[in-house]
């Protein structure tokens, strides 16, 4: 290809390597610092309150005995151990697809490794996961930060009634810096998520130097002996609350493709973790030494003047805390849309060095709306608290029985190997689940719902598409009975040029060729049909890129390959790829079809889910513009498709 071939290439369209190709230097891991553990690294500003207020003998009242304290502190250290440092960092990051994580790119691995018979359940179970994720994404921001806020409230009561204004304002000012990407937010934040997880350690290790007869609660047989004495509905209650010290394991999984496998794993041993096991102890020390402190231990570490900037750094973490989660919501929708089960929405590349790093800005706006209805809905942290966690279970038992079909049919394992590996974080994640199902009445109903919703519309996406498409190619002629018609009497006059046509489907003619010649009656002597794919692999190496099968009368058939991480820069990719396709992209003129769902006489999906179906297709993404091409070169002809 001559030297000046890619002068003009955008980074987008050229493979960009994952973020685990990167070398885990001091920059990729205070980025990751910033993003990725923001969410788990404020756990502690609530889950030790909420666990010791579910032990408590009724209502608000907290039993702070001695036995109580440790049993609680052991429960939370050694759920933060197995399920975050052994689970999530040790054993489910193995299962990236090509450095990306998150629940779409483990069910792209689980599907295809999955038997034939099982491959929709599992498909089923994986956009349930997923869809469960976006009800995190929605109320993570909003008991973060609104649990911060509250420490203003704890320093004098003059700020009560301004918690949720004050809250509301940073999290207004949180989303409107998305565009600006990931790696942006990481410099960002990650000085001031350094910051924080210095200040967990250095306040709980005062406490705990004060207190050091509390590191005798890492014996796990403190839990088992509180969970004995707190049989049946108690002890899944306090399972509930301890559980919410767990809440952004899934987004360490679902962050992996920003900045890499190696990066997150030295940042939590070396760092994040022994921060939060610090703090944890020094809150249960604070409590032994003053049971009073059960109402709010976290901010009670700091005395006096300490407390402002305490709750200042706190703020600020918990807003670094919302990043994790949506940046985590913003690669997964990414993937769900090349995999095809939400419709194209747009998609800002906000690296041009790492795939992985997008903003998605209707995606962001929707989920900022859904943070300030849930801020002012439930006005408190510990309102909040109720409605927190039964999503995020549900998302970690997906990803668990996902992991157990990835390790069976792509590793190669034995299932009696696999049960003994997942069996026990199976448990686990049935009784966190159990521990949380008592949340929904009070609030946990909520991200059920979000998760109902968003379900219903990935399915009825995927099955109105795959209807619309059935309806539209129906009589359609095949391609090799049309080219054979092109020397017989009476085929369509060829004017001068190159016409590209867009099409799914290699045996009929596409859409968008028929009405050309059904309104204008010509045929370009260049014809090149060409079909976009979406891989179940994050990224495709540019040699594998194109592939160009030469037809009859002029015609070729030129594939483009994309991974689920990548920009499908089309009109980028052709130039690159000029001397295989033989054509240049400035020079061709592309013709897309414009489908309009309506209703049929006898339709095959139910009239609400037509009307779901469409609102989708008139509010998604153009297919000139999702695919970059140029809009002088396009020329869009539309048809109305019974559904």
């Amino acid at each position: 290809m001559p030297s000046n071939a890619t002068d003009s290439i955008s980074p987008a369209a050229v493979s960009t390597p994952a973020a685990a190709a990167h070398p885990a230097g001091a920059a990729l891991l205070l980025g990751a610092l910033g993003v990725v553990f923001g969410d788990i690294g404020t756990s502690p500003i609530y889950a030790f309150r909420e666990t010791l207020r579910a032990a408590g003998a009724e209502g608000d009242a907290v039993a702070a005995s001695s036995q109580t304290v440790f049993g609680v502190l052991s429960l939370v250290f050694w759920a933060v151990t197995l399920v975050v440092a052994l689970k999530y960092v040790v054993l489910v990051m193995r299962a990236d697809n090509q450095g990306e994580g998150g629940t779409m790119a483990l069910l792209s691995l689980a599907v295809p490794a999955a038997a034939e018979r099982l491959r929709i359940p599992v498909l089923m179970i994986g956009l349930a996961g997923a869809s469960l994720f976006f009800g995190d994404a929605m109320i993570t921001p909003a008991i973060s930060v609104l649990s911060a806020v509250e420490g203003l409230a704890v320093a004098t009561p003059i700020f009560e009634p301004y918690i949720v204004p004050i809250a509301a304002v940073v999290l207004v000012g949180l989303f409107a810096i998305q565009s600006h990407g990931s790696a942006q937010m990481g410099r960002l934040f990650g000085p001031v998520t350094a910051a924080w997880f210095a200040m967990l350690a250095l306040s709980g290790l005062v406490h705990v130097l004060a207190r050091p007869e509390v590191l005798t609660a890492l014996d796990p047989r403190h839990a088992f002996t509180f969970l004995a004495h707190h049989p049946g509905h108690g002890a899944l209650a306090v399972l509930g609350s301890a559980f919410l010290a767990l809440t952004g394991g899934e987004a360490l999984y679902a962050d992996m493709g920003h900045f890499g496998r190696r990066a997150i794993r030295i940042d939590w041993f070396a760092f994040v973790m022994p921060a939060l096991v610090l703090n944890y102890l020094g809150q249960a020390a604070l409590v032994l030494e003053d049971p009073a402190a059960a109402a709010n231990p976290f901010f009670g570490l700091f005395p006096g003047p300490l407390l402002y900037p305490a709750v200042a750094l706190a703020t600020a973490a918990t807003v670094i805390a919302s990043q994790a989660v949506i940046s985590g919501a913003f690669a997964l929708v990414q993937q769900a849309i090349q995999l095809g089960v939400v419709p194209r929405l747009e998609v800002r590349q906000t690296s041009q060095e790492t795939a992985g790093q997008v903003y998605l800005p209707h995606i962001n706006w929707l989920l900022a709306a859904a943070v300030l209805v849930l801020v002012l809905g439930f006005r408190s942290s510990e309102a909040l608290a109720n409605a927190y966690g039964i999503a995020v279970a549900g998302d970690m038992m997906v990803t668990t029985l996902l992991m157990a079909v990835v390790a069976h049919g792509h590793w190669r394992l034995s299932w009696p190997l696999v049960a003994a590996v997942a069996g026990p974080f199976l448990v686990l994640d049935l009784l966190f689940v159990a521990g949380n199902v008592h949340k929904i009445p009070a609030g946990g109903w909520f991200p059920l719902l979000v998760g109902a919703v968003a379900l219903s519309m990935m399915l009825i996406w995927r099955r109105g598409r795959t209807v619309l498409l059935a309806r539209r190619d129906e009589g359609a002629p095949t391609l090799m009975a049309f080219l054979s018609s092109l020397d017989a009497p009476g085929a369509p006059l060829r004017v001068p040029g190159t016409a590209v046509y867009l099409t799914g489907q290699r045996e009929v003619v596409p859409a968008a060729l028929a009405l050309n010649l059904r309104h204008n009656g010509v045929l370009h002597e260049r014809v090149v049909l060409l079909h976009v794919m979406a891989e179940r692999v994050p990224r495709i190496l540019e040699a594998e890129r194109v592939t160009m099968e030469a037809l009859p009368g002029g015609f070729r058939h030129v594939t483009l390959r994309f991974g689920f991480a990548e920009k499908p820069d089309v009109p980028t990719a052709l130039r690159l790829h000029r001397d295989v396709v033989g054509f240049a992209p400035e020079d061709a003129s592309f013709f897309l079809g414009n489908e309009t769902p309506v209703p049929a006489i006898r339709p095959e999906l139910p009239p609400w889910q037509e009307q779901i179906f469409a609102f989708m297709t008139r509010n998604a993404v153009r297919a000139p513009d999702y695919f970059l091409i140029p809009p002088q070169r396009v020329v869009e002809l539309g048809t109305r498709v019974e559904l």
